[in-house]
């Protein structure tokens, strides 16, 4: 079954379309990253797959059933959520917020079952030892654990989760990953939107990039980047290298300060150029791939991207 799915989801504000007619499917079991920068639509989206925000055009699914605004169809209760920056009684500590919340709506089955897992929630997310202090004590890292804390009450089927590391630090969002991971392999699945590229790479085993409202790419991290690569090459002839390697098609060279920089095109290879330079009397002493990074795949495909909205 999928977890989530959506068909030609849109969403306008008057003029101005904020998500653009979006075809997403998110399969159960999954951690899918939703990827974009900050004002490219994800939180609209992630707010009209709960239903909490009508949309304009297309169709949401959640656990098969379909997702009318302002509306609480049964898969909703399988699903738990973090949304922007979550909402507490500063004047509570973290236990008594997270009682209040297992006590708030549902089946009583349901209510008994949040409320004898806030100790494993708060155990969960780190915040076990100041579960008791106020709210207003807390920073924003500490608020951003309770409400995934919130989230997790209930054991959801789904997690949908919006910048769920905001406020943490690298070693607070180094236990969310690990936390995700756990859960996703023990059966969750888990929907987390960032702009937080390293965050997504590290986690994801899936990623759809957002830009201007529109899903730009989509697939694992590593597939997202170009299948071809860049090559910093050290050789004893700068002129002659730069002569052969310009017969060469797909190959791109730049000399630099410390060798040359290849950029290599497809059907072209790092072999060819090597060999080229060989045949035309260069000798090559080094040859360095470098790893293309997701942020600089994520760049080129929202460059464009309009001003946050």
């Amino acid at each position: 079954m999928t977890a989530l799915a959506t068909r030609g989801l849109t969403k306008r504000y008057g003029d101005l379309t904020v998500v653009d007619g979006l075809d997403l499917r998110v399969e159960r079991g999954e951690l899918y990253g939703f990827l974009g920068p900050n004002g490219s639509g994800k939180t609209t989206t992630i707010r009209m797959l709960l239903g909490l925000t009508a949309s304009s055009d297309g169709e949401v699914e959640v656990l098969g059933e379909p997702v009318p605004a302002h509306a609480t169809p049964a898969a909703l209760r399988r699903v738990g959520a973090l949304i922007e920056e979550p909402a507490f009684y500063r004047y509570l500590s973290g236990r008594t917020n997270l009682e209040y919340f297992a006590r708030a709506a549902g089946p009583a089955e349901d209510r008994r079952r949040r409320l004898a897992e806030i100790d494993t929630a708060l155990d969960r997310v780190g915040l076990a030892a100041a579960a008791g202090k106020k709210v207003k004590a807390y920073s924003q890292g500490m608020r951003q654990r309770l409400g995934l804390a919130r989230a997790l009450l209930g054991g959801p089927e789904v997690l949908v989760l919006d910048e769920p590391t905001n406020g943490l630090d690298p070693q607070g969002m180094r236990e969310v990953r690990r936390l995700l991971r756990t859960l996703v392999d023990a059966g969750t699945t888990v929907f987390v939107s960032s702009h937080l590229l390293s965050e997504v790479e590290a986690m994801c085993d899936r990623v759809g990039v957002l830009a201007r409202g529109r899903l730009v790419a989509e697939g694992p991290p590593s597939s997202l980047r170009s299948a071809g690569g860049t090559l910093r090459v050290a050789v004893d002839d700068r002129p002659g290298a730069l002569a052969a390697l310009e017969r060469l098609p797909g190959v791109a060279a730049v000399a630099g300060p410390d060798g040359l920089r290849l950029v290599v095109t497809p059907p072209a290879t790092a072999a060819q150029a090597n060999a080229a330079l060989v045949h035309a009397g260069v000798a090559v002493s080094s040859l360095v791939p470098e790893q293309e990074r997701l942020e600089d795949v994520f760049l080129a495909l929202t460059e464009d991207a309009d001003a946050p909205r």
